[in-house]
């Protein structure tokens, strides 16, 4: 009975509060890649259904790297912000996060992704219907695929393709990994969603144009799904030579590659702290020595 009458006695809120930190961060990863999702994707798809009258490569590029800003603003206090599953290897494989806790970031990741493309759907289906006459086309002048996903120039070989995922996902990273690095500039928390903001809309300023710079397989992956489903059909897998598998195998290889950059070049440098300063801020307050993982 006593059981009973105290869960009678909890108000909604203390029912509803989850009590297991990882479901907390799944949760949140969920909702911070829907938002990426939504409102980086909406930036693309306002440009292209306006046809330029309301938004072109700036308003893209700047859209979608607030998206990310306010993603991580909404949720990096619970899980770290990291709405990418490139992001969350690296984490796993330098040791910042362990590894029984990516398969629950990443299963969120993909699932926000494949949520938002659905609810961007929603919200410009008027718009997609009429822009090509109710079709939904994967090339072409009126193609809308790649609102939703990446896709190659018609010059670019699969070779170059790799790389060029490697290497911008390799810059997110080795910048992410200072950012984070307090022994570097020691960068605010508060100020380091902005300064990730930037970071990416330089990455896709000059690294965006052979396929649009994704860095992100959940990205990328789950709207390409979500569009095969919604009537695009499953031609966005073949499109580009199967450029598909491209910005998801890519941007892992890259993350580590960027990880690895960083710490041989210039965290492991860095003077170690003086033993009795370090373990007398250990004592006063240990959360300093907490990992924060931002992105």
């Amino acid at each position: 009975m006593q059981p009973e009458e105290g869960e009678k006695g909890k108000s909604l809120k203390q029912r509803l509060a989850l009590k297991k930190s990882l479901a907390k961060e799944t949760l949140a990863e969920f909702l911070g890649t829907y938002i990426m999702v939504v409102l980086g994707c909406g930036s693309v798809a306002q440009a292209i259904l306006s046809r330029g009258a309301s938004g072109g490569v700036v308003t893209m590029n700047v859209g979608f790297a607030m998206a990310v800003v306010m993603a991580i603003y909404t949720t990096a206090g619970v899980s770290g912000g990291h709405i990418n599953p490139a992001v969350s290897f690296a984490m796993c494989v330098f040791g910042r996060m362990k590894w029984f806790q990516l398969p629950f970031y990443v299963g969120a990741q993909f699932l926000g992704a494949f949520a938002g493309a659905a609810t961007l759907f929603g919200i410009y289906y008027d718009g997609l219907m009429s822009f090509a006459g109710g079709k939904l086309l994967i090339v072409g002048e009126n193609a809308t695929a790649h609102i939703f996903a990446t896709y190659p120039a018609p010059y670019l070989s699969m070779v170059n393709a790799f790389a060029d995922q490697v290497v911008a996902t390799m810059f997110l990273l080795i910048v992410v990994f200072a950012i984070l690095d307090s022994r570097n500039m020691g960068i605010p928390q508060c100020l380091q969603p902005i300064v990730i903001g930037l970071l990416i809309i330089v990455i896709a300023s000059s690294l965006g144009l052979n396929s649009g710079c994704a860095m992100n397989p959940a990205r990328d992956l789950s709207p390409r799904l979500f569009t095969a489903l919604a009537g695009w059909g499953f031609d966005v897998f073949k499109a580009g030579n199967n450029f598909w598998w491209i910005p998801v195998v890519g941007p892992l290889v890259g993350a580590v590659i960027g990880g690895l950059i960083y710490i041989l070049l210039i965290e492991i440098h860095h003077p170690d702290p003086d033993p009795d300063c370090k373990a007398e801020q250990s004592e006063d307050k240990p959360e300093k020595y907490e990992l924060s993982v931002i992105m």
